[in-house]
């Protein structure tokens, strides 16, 4: 599996966390050992500037993804097939504020944002109510995992 971390960010983050934590779900969502995917990590003004050029929205935002191959979650039988997941470009500044509203550490915004965004690539969406529940429920079900894998590491 090709997973590519770059920090263009002013932000010190644990690349190799979010590097492992990529495979980690990537692996729960059966998806190619052939896969490859790219994480970015921006400061304000990129994201901005992503976040007003692909969603016609002011303001950087956390975490924005834009996939490739349209690949979806395989199964264990029958993986997902190589191919280009694509991009999840996350923004430190915007998480590490989020992380301390919601009360815990910058990486674990990140981690969480991380996830988040290899869902979207993989075709998960929430604008409905079905939607969000079962996104947030797979989410929730691979950082709860990684988590236990980390702490067996």
């Amino acid at each position: 599996m090709s997973i590519e971390v770059n920090n263009e960010s002013a932000v010190e983050v644990d690349e190799a966390a979010l590097q492992r934590l990529a495979a980690f779900a990537l692996d729960m969502m059966h998806v190619s050992t052939e896969a490859e995917l790219a994480i970015l990590l921006v400061d304000e003004a990129a994201m901005e500037q992503l976040h007003v050029q692909w969603m016609d929205e002011p303001g950087p935002t956390d975490v924005l993804s834009f996939p490739m191959d349209e690949l979806r979650p395989g199964t264990e039988d029958e993986p997902t097939p190589a191919g280009l997941l694509g991009d999840v470009v996350l923004c430190p500044q915007v998480a590490g504020a989020q992380a301390e509203a919601a009360g815990h550490g910058l990486m674990d915004e990140l981690k969480l944002l991380t996830t988040h965004g290899i869902l979207h690539l993989l075709g998960f969406d929430h604008a409905e109510p079905d939607e969000e529940r079962e996104m947030f429920a797979i989410q929730r079900d691979i950082l709860v995992g990684f988590a236990v894998a980390e702490r067996r590491r």
